[in-house]
């Protein structure tokens, strides 16, 4: 006895339809917009990149239309365009909020509080992982290494930082973008929308006045090792973890005895090395 796909609970479906177009005056100007950015390349599909960004910019995610929109104005197939659109996590494949809120939990973030700021969110305001609120300002999602691990832990909006965070800091901030009050990221410009950010990493100026002024560079953290190889900064502390006198003054060259080390990845270890009468380490009879 056979049974039907119906039956076995398969649907065939539909082939999907073709995406539908911009209105007209909305592609004559990304269309415009797009020649702008094309221009910049010898390689009219290095362009996809940014051409993404501008189509997110329009409807706060990458859509049909906007893939397909790419594809006919670089000649590449849809195909190509959803490869990389699905591949780069900052296009957005379904609507979003007005405020994109990423909790780092990678590795260094989630043990200084990352995991804890996250659970925190969630339950503050009623949304799971890539999930909206119900006014449409704030998506949230747990977001991967931002290369700020020095300021851990760290939660961008917009792709803004905002460091040093805690559970009560992040929900304090969250309850200000939904309220419209003012928020200002620990390094960087104002917030925008998500959608103005889209438009400025698609390569258009930053219009707001003042705002590229607000924009700083990395934070003094970040700095240190810039500073210590030029040679800027103080001769560094030796610190005894083990007793002893807590710090040696800066002015004291500090000699550790042989008996002494600095920390236990310091300590001398039984090599072979360690015993010139067997320079090649113990030997054993094979099967013992």
């Amino acid at each position: 006895m056979t049974t039907s796909s119906s039956e076995r609970g398969v649907s065939l479906g539909m082939p999907e339809l073709p995406a539908p177009a911009y209105p007209d005056d909305v592609r004559a100007r990304l269309e415009a917009d797009a020649r702008e950015i094309i221009a910049r390349y010898p390689d009219s599909r290095s362009a996809l990149l940014p051409l993404l960004h501008l189509v997110q910019s329009e409807e706060g995610h990458v859509t049909r239309t906007g893939m397909q929109f790419c594809a006919d104005t670089l000649k590449l197939t849809t195909a190509e365009v959803a490869a990389v659109a699905t591949f780069y996590t900052m296009y957005r494949r379904r609507p979003s909020g007005d405020y994109q809120v990423g909790v780092c939990t990678n590795t260094l973030c989630a043990v200084m509080g990352g995991d804890a700021i996250f659970e925190t969110l969630q339950e503050h305001l009623g949304v799971g992982n890539g999930e909206t609120t119900d006014d449409g300002k704030v998506t949230l999602e747990h977001i991967e290494c931002n290369a700020a691990c020095d300021f851990a832990p760290v939660v961008m909006v917009n792709w803004e930082f905002f460091d040093d965070q805690t559970p009560a800091s992040a929900k304090r901030l969250v309850d200000d973008l939904r309220a419209d009050r003012p928020v200002q990221p620990t390094r960087g410009a104002r917030l925008c929308t998500f959608k103005e950010t889209a438009r400025i990493l698609a390569g258009f100026p930053d219009e707001r006045p003042g705002a590229v002024e607000e924009g700083g560079s990395a934070g003094p953290a970040s700095l240190v090792g810039l500073r210590l190889a030029r040679g800027e900064a103080a001769p560094a502390r030796v610190i005894h973890p083990r007793g002893g006198p807590q710090e040696v003054p800066q002015d004291t060259v500090h000699e550790p005895s042989p008996a002494e080390h600095l920390s236990s990845h310091d300590a001398p270890q039984e090599t072979s090395a360690s015993d010139p009468a067997h320079p090649a380490g113990p030997t054993a009879e094979e099967g013992e």
